[in-house]
């Protein structure tokens, strides 16, 4: 086993352990090309020896592999290491006995506080317990009182002030990376080495926080300075099983003055993230034979990487990633086979799909399946790299590609043996847009989703003014709120909005309230988006009315309808707990034309 490698871009704060001869490097082939892997934190929470000696290992001798990793995820995302950083920010803001008052007095150490006296007389403690406070240093959860009896003075005995609920926080990240070490790494030396890293890592978080706490302020940047560490964690302990080397990309942004751009009020442009490829790309080739293991952290960027970007950062850094070093291939490792028709958690005949195009994956992810952020897509399509999304628990399987075949109209390839071979070559890649413009003529749809948890409102208007005011007072209405609609149906004197039932109900109210000054106002919650997706639909005659017949004489009511806005996709809003019997109806109906046995779970 092999614990975490010095690395140029590792971080200042310690110099990680040793590694063992012998073991798995990338290919020494000059004209070997690069793959790009990325792990999702589920991934790097429960199989990190199996991606380790099974998965990276195994493409190394073909390729130059570079592998990302998430942050560690728990048994809840609440659970999670990044969720858990977030919580500890928060909570070093957070006003108790412990912390600093807003007045900027702190409570002070040694305070007497009254004893009780007991039925004889004598003086005691009193009878509840206080936290004792927590060295920055306390290893194994263990505490820093020595368990010596207290001593009371004239009827008072000196107390310590508990410590700042974010100590707790930490000590789970804590707790729970040493776990994974030791799970992990069987060597004891290199185990002990990984520990103190660890140790160094959540001490440095501690004084990170504290420091934030007493100047009561944690600011967009330190918020990205938090949870990056997260991805350094994981990264430390991903190194198992393959000569890797530890990448850090704290430093990998080049300094700018973003004064007017403090708050992330503005927006990263294109060209940010094509000179972030090319630093990426440098700084990845320097490792040589060993294999980079890289945060999916990078920061800080301008604005602040969790406002600029959100928490799919990682996803977004593996894709630029693969652009700045000519990748052949990015591969999205999750705990799923593939893209597939349909749930097969709720439609047992739903098929795993081969090929897909990216605007088909697109439209998936907006309209409930959890495929790969289009901005993400983006960066890779437009220089041509084919995306694959793998399973880890499955690495045989061949997965399904996102495949950047513009010039091919349909991508729903399902090939006698169920797979599409992994591509090692420009030869392949070929391949692969020859087999999508075979199957050209095959049209049909391509995949059918559901988005639950939707509340239509429905706005009728009022007649007090033309059509142009009555749509501009809805939609800046709309903006002023941050609402986001799904699904728009107009007229010129009424509008129907699926949007996703996520609003608090006080903001809720104020929004309809706001919407009745253009007219009357209906609410209908507990709805589902039901969409037809496909990039053949285009040219599919007849699909539309067999769609809604289908619906209609499976006894599903449609509140709303929405097509035109895109090509490829028909969409409409059910009853919620309709969303099952129509799922299967549609897929019947339009996507089973010739059925094709069931394989795994779906990525949804």
């Amino acid at each position: 086993m092999v614990s975490p490698t010095s690395s140029r871009a590792s971080s200042a704060s310690s110099s990680p352990p040793r590694t063992p001869p012998n073991l798995h490097q990338n290919s020494i082939d000059p004209s070997a090309k690069w793959l790009v892997q990325k792990f999702g934190g589920t991934s790097v929470g429960k199989f990190p020896v199996k991606i380790a000696q099974e998965i990276v290992a195994n493409y190394v001798d073909d390729n130059k592999v570079a592998v990302v990793c998430s942050a560690r995820s728990g048994s809840t995302k609440a659970l999670g290491t990044t969720s858990l950083l977030l919580r500890a920010a928060s909570e070093a803001l957070r006003r108790g006995p412990s912390g600093p008052k807003r007045n900027g007095s702190v409570d002070t150490p040694g305070i007497m506080t009254p004893v009780t006296k007991s039925v004889f007389g004598s003086s005691t403690t009193p009878p509840q317990s206080t936290s004792p406070p927590s060295s920055p240093r306390a290893r194994n959860g263990s505490s820093a009182r020595d368990g010596s009896p207290t001593t009371s003075f004239g009827g008072f005995t000196p107390m310590t002030p508990p410590p700042p609920d974010f100590h707790a926080t930490a000590d789970i990240i804590r707790q729970e990376h040493l776990k994974a070490a030791r799970a992990s790494v069987q060597d004891p030396d290199i185990r002990r080495q990984l520990e103190d890293e660890i140790e160094r890592d959540c001490d440095w978080l501690l004084h990170y926080l504290s420091a934030a706490q007493i100047i009561d302020e944690v600011s967009p940047r330190s918020r990205d300075t938090i949870v990056g560490l997260g991805e350094r964690l994981a990264c430390k302990i991903m190194t198992a099983g393959i000569d890797a080397e530890y990448v850090s990309l704290d430093d990998i942004v080049p300094q700018v003055d973003d004064s007017d751009n403090a708050l992330g009020s503005g927006s990263l442009d294109q060209g940010f993230y094509d000179n972030l490829t090319v630093a990426l790309g440098e700084r990845i080739r320097q490792c040589g034979s060993r294999v980079p293991v890289v945060t999916g952290f990078f920061g800080p960027v301008p604005g602040s990487l969790l406002q600029q970007v959100g928490r799919g950062y990682t996803d977004l850094l593996s894709a630029l990633l693969a652009v700045g070093l000519e990748a052949s291939e990015l591969q999205i490792w999750k705990e799923v086979d593939g893209i597939f028709t349909a749930d097969p958690r709720k439609v047992p005949t739903a098929r795993l799909l081969s090929i897909i195009s990216p605007d088909e994956a697109a439209e998936l992810t907006y309209y409930g399946s959890e495929v790969v952020h289009p901005f993400t897509m983006e960066q890779v399509i437009r220089r041509k790299i084919p995306i694959r999304i793998k399973n880890v628990d499955n690495p045989q399987g061949g997965g399904t590609v996102i495949f950047p075949d513009h010039d091919a109209d349909a991508v729903q390839v399902e090939e006698t043996g169920g797979t599409v071979p992994e591509p090692a070559s420009l030869t392949m890649l070929e391949n692969l847009s020859l087999m999508a413009e075979a199957h050209h003529h095959r049209k049909m749809p391509t995949a059918v989703t559901i988005k639950e948890k939707i509340v239509v409102l429905n706005v009728n208007s009022n007649r007090k003014s033309v059509s142009h005011g009555f749509l501009a007072g809805i939609f800046s209405t709309l903006d002023r709120f941050g609402v986001v609609v799904d699904l728009i149906s107009t007229s010129e004197v009424h509008v129907s909005m699926a949007i996703e039932d996520s609003l608090a109900q006080k903001l809720l109210d104020r929004l309809v309230t706001e919407l009745r000054k253009s007219g009357t106002v209906s609410v209908h919650p507990e709805m589902a988006i039901l969409s037809l997706v496909g990039k053949q639909m285009r040219n599919m005659v007849g699909i539309a009315g067999r769609m809604f017949t289908t619906l209609a004489q499976g006894n599903v009511n449609i509140e709303m309808i929405s097509q035109g806005a895109s090509e490829i996709n028909i969409s409409c809003v059910i009853d919620a707990h309709d969303a099952i019997k129509a799922l299967n109806l549609i897929h019947q109906s339009c996507l089973n034309i010739t059925p094709e046995p069931a394989a795994g779970p779906w990525l949804f």
